[in-house]
């Protein structure tokens, strides 16, 4: 077993948490995994694992390790598929980042397919509403909804995320349905705070091509789209949110659309990743099933 190969290993058994299942993982005997990690340990002269009868835990130098080791392996398959046939079958890991609720909602649901298309292929999915730093924290890509800033990241665009305005008829029933922009100072909106941003609580909408926004009172407020949606559900405040989100819940009754004629412009979605002149060949597989996953739902 070469060195890379034992720094393949290494990463499976921090990944399992056992030696067991990372031999089982990788078709490999037990004891050839325990071999192979005691040379890597007398190699680099130290201890990488605390091992016990029922768990595997890494050492400060394990975890130093690990850390640079994923980035080094993830290179060297990136580098060996490269002159590879475009045929061969994907394999490594990805880790990807999307908002909560686009994982919860669409991508969790869908990732079997993907998997069982790609049998050697692993995704560590992290799912947030708040904005990664991808080479800092490892990550392969990301998902991002909205207007993008500054940066070095490459970003593919896949389409926009149309928004519809809406509240819970018990909200409705309590404060009256707004007909114009003008009733919405008697209402509250429910405020979303993305990314731990403070400050008040501002309604927008697209009139003459522009984009208009008014302040609105709001005894509610979120920082992810998940608490955002349910402190809509039960009744305290309107809501600006792309449509995908909450289709069942007005297809229910459970939220109601108000002002159809007053919405905001419908927000980009972005896919982003380091510059890469190449990129690999799990990330391609994964950029084209999530276009496909997505375009479904977007304009």
């Amino acid at each position: 077993m070469d060195r890379i190969d034992q720094y393949r290993l290494f990463l499976r058994i921090a990944s399992c948490g056992s030696f067991t299942l990372a031999a089982d993982q990788l078709g490999l005997p037990r004891p050839t995994v325990s071999t192979a990690l005691q040379q890597l340990e007398a190699r680099l002269g130290t201890r990488l694992l605390h091992r016990t009868t029922r768990h595997v835990r890494l050492t400060q130098d394990g975890e130093a390790l690990l850390e640079r080791m994923q980035a080094l392996v993830a290179d060297v398959e990136e580098i060996e598929q490269q002159f590879r046939p475009a045929a061969e079958h994907v394999a490594g890991r990805l880790r990807v980042d999307v908002p909560s609720r686009i994982a919860r909602r669409l991508i969790a649901p869908a990732l079997p397919a993907l998997l069982e298309r790609h049998p050697s292929l692993a995704i560590d999915l992290g799912s947030s509403d708040r904005l990664v730093d991808l080479v800092p924290e490892g990550v392969d890509c990301a998902l991002r909804v909205g207007q993008l800033g500054a940066g070095s990241l490459v970003a593919r665009p896949l389409g926009r995320f149309a928004l519809v305005n809406c509240a819970s008829p018990a909200y409705l029933a309590r404060h009256g349905t707004p007909s114009s922009v003008d009733d919405l100072r008697r209402h509250l909106c429910v405020h979303y705070q993305a990314g731990g941003a403070r400050g008040g609580a501002n309604w927008t909408w697209q009139e003459g091509g522009e984009e208009r926004s008014l302040a609105m009172a709001s005894r509610a407020s979120a920082n992810n789209v998940e608490t955002y949606i349910a402190l809509a559900l039960a009744g305290l405040g309107l809501i600006q949110v792309p449509a995908y989100d909450v289709r069942e819940h007005l297809e229910r009754g459970e939220l109601v659309v108000v002002l159809p004629a007053y919405v905001s412009a419908a927000m980009p979605v972005h896919l982003v990743y380091p510059h890469r002149r190449h990129l690999s060949r799990r990330l391609q597989a994964f950029v084209k099933w999530l276009e496909a996953l997505l375009e479904p739902h977007l304009e």
